[in-house]
């Protein structure tokens, strides 16, 4: 199976919520894997898997608050692309 290493500000939608899904309240100590890229350079992560990858989703700051705030960020990113699909219609009398 293929393991990707990622941000969580990369993930689209469908992996995103599957992380979610995953951590509904947050993950914890044992949640999180250590390991050391082709760089040596030690990576925490957490684990969401799809039928075809693995991602190691790498642990940041801002990931906690994506986690908790993911419902809103969704909401705002349906309402700004539904104002957008609503601009680049044309008006026909």
């Amino acid at each position: 199976m293929l393991r990707k290493i990622v941000d969580y500000k990369k993930l689209d939608h469908t992996v995103a919520a599957k992380l979610i899904e995953s951590y509904p309240h947050g993950y914890g100590d044992g949640d999180i894997i250590i390991f050391k890229n082709s760089k040596g350079e030690s990576i925490e992560a957490v684990e969401v898997k799809t039928e075809e990858i693995v991602y190691m989703v790498r642990i940041s700051k801002s990931l906690s608050n994506f986690i908790a705030n993911f419902d809103e960020i969704i909401e705002k990113e349906l309402e700004t692309s539904a104002s957008i699909n609503l601009e680049d219609v044309e008006e026909t009398e």
